[in-house]
């Protein structure tokens, strides 16, 4: 991340600022102006093209169940008031999180927003791929992963290993944060289908295995992909999701955000309930603007019923959003892991491509 307090990436708090999500240079503004803070130091990579990684802070809690605070009521109140806390867990040295189980972690990161301003958060790319369940929870919120406008207090993370156990650690980052200046203006939307045409021979997805082993959120590229992962093929281009199971897929479009934009993955029909197509949403300008472009890779998770996917069936749309502000990087010119993916798996498991 570039020195917060280097003249000329201060953010202007007032009505000058442009409609729509704010980029790397606007969020670096408001850690200066302090309308964003730590209770530690900065990660050189920790602000995004159009987004904030949030870190885990050393306390994580087990509670009973998911619960959102309401109006007029903090986060901790509920925890110490309402019976919903089992025990406090200590990251700093690294704990595990287990498979069934609902914890509550507290960020590293608080937020002073202005009343211009709100924000939405989203499961990172690669804790969605490992079928963690995240959303993130303010003081007073009546709905998960939502800023109100101009809140100011701290922020808490609902953590859910649906498939594997992980060992997580302080700092360690699950989800980040989207800020937007005034309403959510869509530019356009993009549907977007389901790829099961591979070539003969060739797997179009990945089911995960059950009792797997804990998936360290650090050991990148050290987890071997046939200890958690069996290869989904098709039969005549269809696939039943068998309830329960968790699947990695592909997209047949290319996407590619344009790097005044952001984008985000959301249902294409929400009242079909048979499957959930996605975990992690968030795509950041220059995201597929390599030579060859990137697919959408789909999180997927049938409900109660099998269900028949079809080749090229609509399983999603992403929503295309305008930045308020051009951004000074943007998506692979970081190191990004999953520019230019076709089937990927997250960036723990060894590369099969």
């Amino acid at each position: 991340m570039a020195d917060a307090q280097s003249p000329g990436t201060a953010l202007v708090l007032e009505e000058d600022v442009l409609p729509g999500v704010l980029s790397d240079r606007q969020i670096e503004g408001l850690i200066a102006k302090h309308a964003i803070m730590s209770e530690t130091g900065w990660d050189d990579d920790q602000v995004q093209p159009a987004s904030l990684d949030l870190r885990l802070a050393a306390d994580v809690y087990r509670v009973r169940a998911s619960f959102l605070p309401g109006g007029g009521r903090t986060v901790g109140k509920s925890l110490g008031g309402g019976g919903l806390h089992m025990h406090r867990i200590d990251i700093t040295e690294g704990a595990v999180l287990e498979t069934g189980c609902v914890y509550l972690a507290l960020l590293q990161e608080s937020l002073s927003l202005p009343a211009s301003l709100s924000g939405r958060a989203n499961p990172k790319s690669s804790t969605g791929r490992i079928d963690v369940f995240t959303r993130l929870v303010t003081d007073r919120a009546e709905s998960f992963d939502t800023v109100a406008p101009g809140y100011q207090g701290p922020l808490f993370l609902e953590i859910c290993p649906r498939t594997y156990s992980i060992l997580a650690r302080k700092g360690d980052r699950l989800a980040q944060l989207r800020l937007r200046a005034g309403p959510q203006e869509t530019v356009k939307e993009l549907i977007f289908r389901v790829d099961l045409s591979g070539d003969p021979g060739e797997p179009v997805g990945w089911r995960a295995r059950r009792h797997a082993g804990i998936v360290d959120l650090r050991k990148l590229g050290g987890h071997a992909v046939a200890d958690y992962w069996e290869p989904v093929f098709t039969h005549q281009g269809r696939l039943v999701l068998h309830p329960d199971e968790f699947y990695i897929l592909a997209s047949k479009e290319s996407v590619r955000v344009p790097i005044t934009q952001a984008a985000e993955m959301a249902p294409i029909a929400p009242e079909l309930g048979e499957f959930r197509a996605h975990y992690a949403g968030f795509f950041d300008p220059g995201f597929g603007t390599n030579q060859g472009g990137s697919k959408a890779v789909l999180e997927v998770r049938s409900r109660d019923v099998p269900f028949i996917l079809e080749d090229g069936q609509p399983v999603g749309k992403l929503v295309y959003e305008r930045l308020s502000a051009r951004p000074a990087k943007t998506y692979g010119q970081s190191g990004n892991n999953y520019q230019g993916q076709a089937l990927k798996l997250s960036k723990h498991f060894v590369d099969t491509a």
